[in-house]
């Protein structure tokens, strides 16, 4: 039995499971019109409750509300209105072509709903990371719990009163705790669990979900970097690298992790990225920790492992080309870029998440990419450059979830596109139909015509005539 802290304010989670396996049943034969009926639920509550989601970003980490806005309620609602759109489509049967073996059937692929799912959702976009999984699962009929981080109280909070608001337990509920109550929903069979967070816990995570051979999507992060070209335009980078690697004050799994940029622009690129960084972040010159569009750092814990990274980079050798500031009472710590790095500092043998950014430079492609692919493979590459045979080149030599050209993190928003990791950096694909997808079970149906048909002469005893056929069917099919 599941034991909870009463202090949570939950039901018993295995009690809520049970009635979700009940009501997975009734949704897997549920219509078009009732799911677009339970999105437009949630598109309407967010639209009514705007202030109120900006408010909880706020308060968990200092999010500014434009910030919150493109990045935790567009992406919601983006996806919301899309799945609507396409939904009809999605659902429909689909007919597959006939091979010249199978004359006289006819196939098509269904989609049905996996059943029960688990949702278990990160502290660094508390909101987008928690609803969007949740809009792909209710596309595809499927009845969800949500664990939401407890790192982001206010907003877990808020996400827990609109689901209450909106659906009964028995068709989506919202399980509040720490790491213990994470672990105890893991043992309840699911059949998918969505989870996003670190490499290290998606282990956990997916060993848990074999017991039950429940399937995952995991989408995990990673060192994802950029690689800039000897015809990369600078200014025009620095400026896309700026904004993807400081919104959210770098708490984002698809953000720029370090930079290899080619050696006869390392002295540009760098001047660059400081004029970007004061035009985003300091334009009056009054100080960058004044600004109101730079978020805080989540908590004491994550500001003492950045500071404890900076810390140990300067004692191995590195120089600070920009920042290198930090204030604990706030919990701010500068933009900082790095130069000088090496594979000894932890800078570069851990995910960053966090304001620093590291410049390594290179003088051959070559040489880039084999050290990109030294590493375990990352969530996102970052490509700048103009020579298409080159960018043919690191698209075909590198592998990594998914790669943006001459931009950074805007794929995240792409809704036609698949959206995941690969081995290291996640497993499975999330967003528009490929998020319905992984919510979903493709299943091949064959009809057979009744009586004589194309395997009746295949059956045994297995005389010269099935023999010849087989035989034929091997050397021609």
């Amino acid at each position: 039995m599941i034991n909870t802290d009463s202090s949570l304010k939950n039901p018993n989670p295995e009690i809520i499971f049970q009635s979700q396996r009940e009501t997975s049943f009734k949704w897997r034969n549920s219509s078009y019109e009732d799911r677009v009926n339970r999105l437009k639920k949630i598109r309407n509550w967010i639209k009514d409750n705007q202030q109120a989601i900006r408010e909880a970003l706020k308060n968990d980490f200092g999010k500014p509300e434009a910030e919150t806005d493109l990045s935790e309620i567009f992406p919601v609602t983006a996806e919301i209105n899309h799945s609507i759109k396409n939904l009809k489509k999605w659902m429909k049967p689909k007919s597959v072509s006939t091979p010249l073996p199978m004359l006289g059937t006819t196939s098509k692929t269904y989609v049905e709903p996996k059943g029960t799912s688990l949702i278990i959702s990160p502290w660094n976009y508390p909101f987008n990371l928690t609803i969007g999984p949740l809009i792909s699962a209710l596309s595809a009929g499927c009845t969800a719990v949500i664990k939401p981080s407890e790192m982001t109280p206010h907003t877990s909070e808020l996400v827990s009163k609109m689901i209450s608001e909106l659906f009964e337990p028995s068709e989506v509920a919202v399980v509040l705790g720490e790491v213990k109550v994470s672990t105890e929903l893991l043992k309840l069979p699911f059949d998918h669990i969505f989870f996003t967070g670190s490499p290290a816990v998606g282990k956990i995570v997916m060993k848990a979900a074999a017991e039950n051979l429940s399937s995952v999507t995991l989408e995990l992060g990673g060192k994802s970097p950029v690689i800039l070209a000897q015809d990369a335009d600078c200014k025009d980078a620095a400026e896309k690298i700026i904004w993807g690697k400081y919104v959210n004050c770098g708490q984002t799994c698809i953000a720029p992790d370090y930079i290899l940029v080619h050696d006869s622009l390392q002295e540009t690129l760098i001047m660059e990225l400081k004029v970007a960084l004061q035009k985003m972040y300091d334009p009056d010159y009054t100080g960058i920790e004044k600004s109101p569009d730079l978020a805080r750092m989540i908590n004491d814990k994550h500001f003492e492992r950045l500071t404890g990274i900076m810390e140990d980079a300067l004692l191995k050798g590195t120089e600070i080309a920009f920042g290198g500031n930090y204030n604990p009472q706030t919990r701010y710590i500068d933009p900082t870029i790095l130069t000088k790095v090496d594979d000894e500092m932890q800078v570069m043998q851990e995910e960053i998440f966090g304001p620093i950014l590291p410049i390594l430079s290179y003088s051959t492609l070559e040489e880039a990419i084999e050290y990109v692919n030294s590493k375990p493979k990352p969530l996102a590459l970052y490509y700048f450059g103009k020579n298409q045979e080159n960018t043919s080149k690191v698209l075909k030599e590198t592998s990594s979830g998914n790669t943006v050209i001459n931009d950074c993190v805007l794929h995240f928003l792409h809704l036609e596109l698949p959206f995941g990791g690969v081995n290291n950096s996640g497993i499975g694909k999330a967003h528009g139909y490929h998020g319905f997808l992984a919510f979903s079970n493709e299943k091949g149906v064959l009809r057979q015509r009744v009586g004589f048909n194309n395997v009746t002469l295949l059956r045994p005893p297995y005389g010269v005539r099935a023999k010849q056929i087989i035989a034929s069917l091997i050397k021609w099919f």
